[in-house]
């Protein structure tokens, strides 16, 4: 977590300085024991002296709060039902099947459906202390860790809460969840624009975001505005592109027929508007849905047309990240005076 600094390795002496938030004398003698054990128990021989340096813990560290995590992506969209919440756990999955540590964090605080989607519905993570401070353990799925409201409250009570206590949430889901080493963590956002989205960016350094829309027009209209709060001066979240979700359905008795109900061409309509990429198009098959509400991704279910659909669309974003981290600088965390 970038909190270790100045290591220096001279003979059988092991130096380096400990960043960390304030910490009682007791937390600071546990700490320092803890690591000179994990050290000698590979070099028993070692020498280990620590050195603590008190840090603003606001700040963290130069790299963000989750300097472990390499890309953070929120997925969004500008009204609900287009499948956003769909979108944002195959791409996950798709992601993992490339080769990547992924995690899913569900930010969508009214509706959460990612415990539905994973099948962990009635589960709760554990919380454990780590030297003086309350943490959360993410529940596992699919190898995959993840955290969503839905671990927290029953499944039929209603979320009643105003912005700043959202907000609370979803800062806690980035600080005071332990998360590990990962590739990508994927957030799945509520649907429009909202303090939700406002406190991620404020709370995190998003590397980009990924919008999703249906064909038909009501829906662009909608997406157009989630793209431009990305792209507000304050805001400044980069495009990594636009997932064009129902684009088309294929009964599995003609399989070469393709019936467009919602319309065509809205997601590379808007692609080209917003000047980013059509990461890929996702067509109306049975199994997505009856997948989503057996708790497990449609891209397990063997459907070739599914998992081609959600493979080229982590290939595409994966291509994007990694235009985006070559040509532009790493995001900061955004600054918002209101």
């Amino acid at each position: 977590m970038n909190r270790i600094s100045d290591l220096k390795i001279e003979g059988e002496n092991v130096n380096f300085s400990l960043k960390l938030s304030s910490l009682d004398a007791n937390q600071k003698n546990d700490l320092n024991f803890a690591c000179i054990t994990a050290i000698n128990q590979i070099f028993p021989n070692a020498n280990v002296n620590v050195h603590f340096i008190t840090v603003n813990d606001a700040a963290e560290t130069d790299s963000g709060p989750l300097p472990q995590i390499k890309n953070i992506i929120a997925v969004a969209s500008g009204k609900g039902g287009v499948g956003k919440s769909t979108v944002s756990l195959n791409l996950a999955m798709a992601l993992k099947n490339e080769g990547k540590k992924v995690g899913i964090l569900d930010a969508d605080i009214y509706g959460p459906s990612m415990p539905t989607m994973l099948g962990l519905q009635g589960a709760k993570p554990n919380v454990r202390t780590v030297y003086g401070k309350h943490k959360i353990e993410p529940l596992m799925a699919f190898d995959m860790p993840c955290i969503s409201i839905g671990f927290i409250i029953e499944a039929e009570q209603a979320v009643v809460l105003r912005g700043p206590r959202l907000g609370g949430i979803l800062k806690q889901f980035i600080h005071d969840v332990i998360w590990p080493e990962l590739d990508y963590l994927i957030i799945d956002l509520p649907p429009g624009t909202g303090d939700i989205h406002l406190t991620m960016v404020q709370s995190v350094p998003v590397t980009g975001a990924v919008i999703v829309t249906t064909p038909q027009e009501v829906a662009l209209a909608d997406a157009i505005k989630a793209t431009n709060m990305f792209k507000l001066p304050s805001v400044n979240v980069p495009l990594i592109g636009v997932v064009e979700n129902m684009s088309w359905f294929t009964p599995a008795e003609l399989p070469n027929n393709k019936y467009y109900l919602f319309g065509s061409g809205g997601g590379e309509k808007l692609a080209n508007q917003m000047e980013t990429k059509l990461l890929g198009q996702i067509p109306i098959v049975q199994s997505i849905r009856e997948s989503g509400d057996a708790g497990k991704p449609a891209i397990i279910a063997s459907v070739a047309e599914v998992n081609n659909a959600f493979k080229m669309i982590a290939i595409n974003t994966m291509a994007e990240v990694e235009k985006r981290n070559e040509l532009l600088a790493k995001t900061k965390i955004v600054k918002i005076n209101t």
